[in-house]
């Protein structure tokens, strides 16, 4: 068969690069990483890096025996832990490697469901990251002691961000974590891919598929307080609010009632407002009053912007000490919903 000279001149080409395109399936000598072998090396070189200041913490407790997870916060022996494990136990003992230390409670939070502890000894630490930079899908592991197997590392994604569960809320927003959970690992760190922590394994969910993580802020906002203060030091601002019929101001959170005499009251806040900032919390919906009312501190001014009249106005107000603390039981969520946290009086979540 005869052929153009312009196509003669092409089946080579064309030869060549069908057997370019067949290379791939023949082995290589040096093949490169997949994305999953990729990820595997690095959660091991972060378990490798971060397991030293990881510790299994037994205690006993009105209900018989206990046995979580902690983590070393600084070198001088403080740890994070879950309130279940820490928060109301006795007779706390911490593994740090083969020693065996005892520890003793320092902070314990109810609402947020953490509890501080110290050890006597310099201790490897973990560093804080930001929780607020990951996004749904970021790559998370955390570090813990299932039952009675040794320190295991679990990889997972963030599966959203949440301030409510099965009708019921938290005192502040807490991360939903696909990250299996084992009894054992209460109180483990949730870590970024760069080894920071940003979170505390707080409970499981989904018969253990997932669970609930406190943000670092939140730890560090209790842990912080004791160090002012002594004790933990939510404050109280005695608002109501509820849902204006649409946004106003790219907010729809108006405050309906005011508590007698309150913080909010004395500043001069009033019915009618929508609140558009809480101290460095911008205000879009219900529930971010319920997430800035947390990390509000008894005693220490806090800037409030709200719309008025279609004028903004910022005000300081001066939160008390909480009124309603009584009503928190371990795991920081409400005994009875709806429960505004901190501003006391409820939200009215229907529009």
């Amino acid at each position: 068969m005869n052929f153009p000279a312009a196509t003669k001149r092409a089946i080579p080409v064309a030869a060549s690069l069908l057997f370019l395109a067949a290379r791939p399936l023949f082995a290589e000598e040096n093949p490169a990483p997949s994305a999953a072998e990729a990820i595997a090396g690095e959660v091991r070189v972060i378990f490798q890096n971060c397991r030293k200041a990881v510790v299994k913490i037994e205690a006993v407790d009105a209900h018989g025996e206990l046995a979580g997870t902690g983590f070393f916060i600084d070198p001088n022996g403080t740890l994070y832990t879950s309130y279940t494990v820490g928060g109301e136990s006795r007779g706390i003992v911490v593994t740090v490697g083969d020693q065996k230390l005892p520890a003793h409670r320092i902070a314990a939070d109810p609402r947020s469901g953490v509890a501080i502890l110290k050890v006597d000894a310099e201790t490897p630490f973990l560093l804080p990251g930001k929780s607020h930079d990951l996004l749904v899908a970021s790559p998370v592991i955390s570090i813990g002691y299932p039952m009675d197997l040794p320190l295991t590392p679990t990889f997972g994604t963030v599966g959203g961000f949440d301030l409510k569960y099965l009708g019921r809320y938290f005192a502040t927003t807490h991360i939903r974590a696909n990250v299996p959970v084992q009894r054992g690992e209460g109180g483990a760190p949730l870590l970024n891919m760069h080894g920071e922590v940003v979170g505390i394994l707080i409970s499981s969910l989904d018969s253990g598929s997932a669970s609930f993580v406190l943000p670092i802020e939140a730890a560090e906002k209790v842990r912080m307080d004791y160090v002012r203060f002594g004790e933990v030091r939510p404050g109280w601002i005695g608002v109501n609010v509820s849902a204006a019929p649409e946004p106003i101001g790219g907010s729809v959170a108006q405050i309906e009632a005011l508590a007698e005499n309150g913080p909010a009251e004395k500043a001069g806040l009033e019915k009618g407002d929508i609140l558009l900032q809480i101290g460095d919390k911008k205000i879009t919906e219900l529930e971010d009053v319920l997430d800035a009312s947390f990390f509000t501190t008894a005693g220490d001014p806090l800037p409030v912007k709200v719309l008025r009249d279609h004028e903004p106005r910022d005000l300081t107000l001066q939160p008390r000490d909480h009124p309603g603390s009584e009503h928190l039981h371990p795991g920081g969520i409400p005994t009875s919903q709806p429960f505004a946290g901190s501003t006391d009086l409820p939200l009215k979540m229907g529009r």
